[in-house]
């Protein structure tokens, strides 16, 4: 990917990684608390980051299949602060989406502000039919900003995942087009 991909929010960027933001990167991916309920394992070294975000730039944006995440930058320092993921359906018309922040930056708001850009996106630049997510239901945090965004709760499966020597259990989450614009209307 050669171009440069960003979306605008109020406080924020969402924006591709660029070798720069490598050990930013990795330190928060390297935080055990950040790392709790995420596909990957502590420790998570230097070179893992500068690996994976070399990936990511070869990611094509749209791509059906393909994971791409976006740098979620702050304007007022340019401070990355986490990042956020979509990847579409095989036949383009819906996307599972994710969130990460680094732990100083939890509970500010961030991850609702980049999550609402990013589904914008998702709805009325892509549009999509429909976005999910998914979260341990010991993430609290992460379930509460789903439903912040609206997002409806589909299911509780319990047990259904050994994650990380444990059976976690999951909730998923779900939003379909018209509840975004139904939702966006009211604002």
């Amino acid at each position: 990917m050669s171009d440069r991909f960003i979306l605008e929010a109020e406080r924020l960027c969402l924006r591709t990684f660029e070798p720069d933001d490598v050990a930013s990167f990795a330190a928060y991916r390297n935080d055990e608390l950040v790392a709790r309920y995420q596909g990957w394992n502590t420790p998570y070294t230097l070179e893992q980051a500068r690996i994976f975000l070399e990936e990511m730039q070869r990611v094509v944006i749209g791509t059906p299949g393909a994971w791409l995440q976006l740098a979620i930058e702050r304007k007022s320092d340019t401070a990355l602060l986490g990042d956020c993921a979509f990847k579409l359906s095989n036949d383009g018309k819906q996307a599972e989406i994710g969130c990460t922040l680094a732990r100083a930056y939890w509970g500010l708001g961030y991850a609702v502000e980049a999550v609402r850009r990013l589904l914008a996106y998702l709805f009325d630049d892509l549009s999509l039919h429909r976005v999910y997510a998914n979260c341990d239901v010991e993430n609290l945090p992460a379930a509460r900003t789903l439903e912040q965004l609206g997002m409806r709760r589909e299911a509780h499966f319990v047990e259904n995942l050994w994650f990380k020597g444990r059976w976690s259990s999951e909730y998923w989450y779900a939003m379909l087009e018209n509840e975004w614009r139904q939702a966006n209307l009211k604002k």
